[in-house]
């Protein structure tokens, strides 16, 4: 007998903003990494006109957001963000990702809280006393910020939207 030792978590995907060409192509490809089908509720993004958004609470193996972000990647005009809970034996996660910045990935810890390891706290520190960066703006940099303020308007625009639960057999 073997047993299923394959963790699992939970986890929101929220596409911000993506065009009405690339909206099938997302849940194909957020279907592809979950093992089930997606349908996502699209709704026009008024922040950017002619584009939709969408939230999707998935559960599914430890590291999906990961991948949903592999399949994701470097499509243009498309804006989002995805969270992976931490579990008994791993961190959580998030990621955001627009056209201008790229991906951004952060540790999370039970609480949300993002985990910025020392080796990268002291590279900034170094930057910093080299003259190479200004320390504020390299730890906001290490927060996500910049990835925060270009998505802070698109968040706001979707304020009450519906969000739908989807549970990855595993």
């Amino acid at each position: 007998m073997t047993t299923n030792t394959t963790a699992t978590t939970r986890g929101v995907l929220y596409v911000h903003s993506a065009p009405s060409a690339l909206c099938p192509h997302v849940e194909w490809a957020v279907a592809g990494v979950l093992g089930v089908p997606v349908s996502l509720d699209w709704t026009p993004q008024p922040a950017q006109g002619g584009t939709y958004r969408a939230e999707l609470s998935w559960t599914g193996a430890v590291g999906a957001a990961a991948r949903v972000v592999s399949a994701l990647r470097g499509w243009e005009h498309l804006r989002f963000e995805i969270t992976e809970e931490p579990t008994a034996s791993t961190e959580g996660g998030r990621f955001s990702s627009t056209p201008e910045l790229g991906i951004y990935h952060a540790v999370t810890g039970v609480h949300g809280d993002i985990l910025i390891p020392e080796d990268r706290l002291k590279a900034a520190v170094l930057k910093a006393a080299l003259g190479d960066v200004d320390l504020e703006t390299e730890i906001d940099r290490l927060l996500g910020r910049p990835w925060d303020d270009e998505l802070e308007t698109f968040r706001h625009a979707g304020d009450g939207a519906p969000v739908r639960w989807l549970h990855q057999v595993v």
